[in-house]
């Protein structure tokens, strides 16, 4: 791997995997849309190509010459006016970069990311991993949707001849976290004093920079047309959340647990005002409450034994996310 092409680079993931290669000697080129921020871009030695991944002649120029393909670029959202936009980028978007990869005369390797939403879950606090059938068709999450379907679109691109392989990032957070993510939300709405209550449930984490990380071990090791979650620790909502009040020197206090069936129903009322009245996005909506609810725990044992990936301890990366978010203005 010598020149490599970063799509969606300007992203939390997207600008650790730039930074991930670029400490391995990589030369990148990296694939950024038109008037988005790139602050996690700034001081970085790499190429730079605007475009938009909708438009086949931007992803053909942004490839030319490059030897492997991170493809990153995608719309999360849980809740949009308009769902068009998620499908077109999530889906024809992805299309335009594989077709564009299957017919280059110089790249060699693609890793796609995609996510654990795009995996089965199983029941209660048990582990799926990456052959768990895909279960979540029924609750309405057009982001959880858009990311499977696109999934087994790149996989049959791998099935025909084009050497791809699937990661699948778990939860991630830490410093740098712009959006933030929804895991940057629970650490922000800590610190900020705005989240004050608990609920079951549970999420596998990890360290944005180890998510980086196992992006490059899988371009490097990875089995063509196999998935690979990047993920880290399983740890329930409960005790996350005490454990970021710790690390930050916060009192530990008894927060309130509000009941599953409450947050659901409250939820249906967020999302029907946001639809009806405010147009913007709500609290929380019901796929979020569905999300919440559920123990999302994966086994990450393919990863580690297979592309040798090896995560921090999920208290360091903790650490660092809080000191960043209150170098960024959160006290």
């Amino acid at each position: 791997m010598e020149k490599a092409l970063v799509t969606g680079a300007a992203g939390f993931i997207g600008s650790n995997v730039v930074k991930e290669l670029l400490s391995q000697g990589v030369k990148v080129r990296a694939m950024i849309l038109p008037g988005e921020p790139i602050a996690n871009l700034e001081g970085l030695k790499i190429g730079r190509t605007e475009g938009d991944i909708l438009n086949p002649k931007d992803v053909a120029r942004a490839m030319k010459g490059v030897d492997t393909v991170f493809h990153l670029a995608a719309i999360y959202s849980t809740w949009m006016l308009d769902w068009s936009k998620i499908y077109e980028v999530n889906l024809q978007g992805s299309r335009n970069v594989l077709w564009a990869a299957t017919k280059s005369n110089t790249v060699q390797r693609v890793v796609y990311t995609s996510s654990i939403a795009a995996l089965g879950t199983a029941p209660g606090k048990n582990l799926a991993n990456e052959d768990t059938p895909f279960d979540q068709y029924d609750f309405g999450a057009h982001y959880v949707l858009t990311k499977y379907l696109s999934q087994q679109e790149a996989l049959g691109f791998a099935e025909n001849g084009l050497d791809l392989v699937v990661v699948n990032p778990a939860f991630p957070f830490g410093p740098g976290d712009i959006a933030p993510t929804p895991t940057g939300e629970i650490i922000k709405g800590i610190l900020d004093g705005t989240l004050r209550f608990q609920f079951d449930g549970g999420i596998n984490v990890a360290d944005v920079r180890d998510v980086a990380k196992g992006h490059v071990l899988a371009a490097q090791k990875g089995k063509k047309g196999r998935k690979y979650i990047l993920g880290n620790q399983n740890i329930a909502m409960g005790d996350f959340i005490r454990l970021v009040r710790k690390t930050a020197g916060m009192p530990q206090v008894a927060l309130p647990k509000i009941p599953i069936p409450a947050m659901k129903a409250a939820s249906h009322l967020f999302k029907a005002w946001a639809d009806n009245f405010s147009h913007t996005r709500p609290m929380m909506t019901p796929s979020d409450a569905e999300m919440a609810s559920r123990y999302l725990y994966f086994d990450v044992s393919r990863a580690k034994e297979e592309l040798g990936l090896e995560c921090r301890p999920i208290t360091e990366s903790i650490a660092d996310s809080v000191q960043w978010f209150r170098e960024t203005g959160v006290k």
